[in-house]
């Protein structure tokens, strides 16, 4: 299977900018979209050429929310972890297909100053690896995606010094994802790619993007059993219409 991944910063504003195009041209069995901050009847004049739309979106009108474009019917499909306090802004999508569950994710960003720092690390992040290892022990290996707002490791962005205690760079922030790889998870872009130099997002000041002056917060991540199954993953820069990039991930 083929699966991408996407954070579109608002999918009306993306489908203005090829969106749909480049859905089209992806060959992608699933497409997973977040921060779509739409709900279904924003868009329902939208025709996804092959798929099907798959929404969880945020109570809050034009905040967050998640998609799922699929080429196929899931067998089941999960909106949320099934906790109330973390399920309002549609930040979670699940999809149970034979062999495996896709999660699309889009994760609590701790904010500037901080707001949401003690909420994303001490709340919403063991709450989610709880949430995936429960999937896990339904049978099925798990596979999970989207824009979690953490860089891991200081290659995953261009100036790390300058960034240490910035949302996304905290040293608990990275600490929990360290040890959601502990518990049986593998970032699958590093097991083909461990150089710096590759990121998912950019700044929209500065020309950041042409500079190449980003952060790597955007991932596929896959429990263990999977890793055999890993055929190839990858990141889109080149492709535009976000601050945000594509990554993909392809399974044998």
């Amino acid at each position: 299977m083929k699966l991408i991944s996407w954070n579109v910063n608002g999918v009306r504003s993306a489908l203005k900018k090829g969106l749909l195009e480049y859905v089209e041209a992806s060959g992608a069995d699933v497409v997973c979209l977040q921060e779509t901050k739409a709900h279904p009847g924003d868009v329902q004049h939208v025709i996804w050429p092959g798929y099907e739309a798959i929404w969880n979106s945020a109570e809050k009108k034009g905040y967050s929310g998640t998609a799922l474009l699929v080429r196929r019917q899931p067998k089941s499909v999960l909106r949320g972890i099934g906790a109330a306090d973390h399920d309002r802004e549609g930040r979670v999508l699940g999809a149970e297909f034979p062999d495996f569950w896709l999660v699309n994710v889009y994760q609590p960003n701790s904010q500037r100053g901080l707001t949401r720092h003690a909420y994303r690390t001490g709340e919403w992040d063991p709450a989610f690896l709880s949430f995936l290892r429960k999937l896990e022990k339904k049978g099925k290996p798990v596979v999970f995606c989207g824009d979690l707002n953490v860089a891991h490791t200081e290659i995953d962005l261009a100036n790390p010094k300058t960034n240490r205690r910035n949302a996304g760079f905290t040293d608990e922030e990275r600490a929990n994802y360290t040890t959601l790889l502990q518990r049986g998870f593998v970032d699958t872009f590093r097991e083909f790619e461990k150089g710096p130099g590759h990121y998912t997002w950019w700044s929209l000041m500065a020309d950041c993007r042409a500079r190449n002056i980003g952060w790597r917060v955007d991932y596929f991540t896959a429990s263990e059993k999977l890793r055999p199954a890993l055929k190839r993953a990858w990141i889109s820069p080149e492709v535009r219409g976000s601050d945000h990039c594509p990554v993909g991930l392809e399974l044998a």
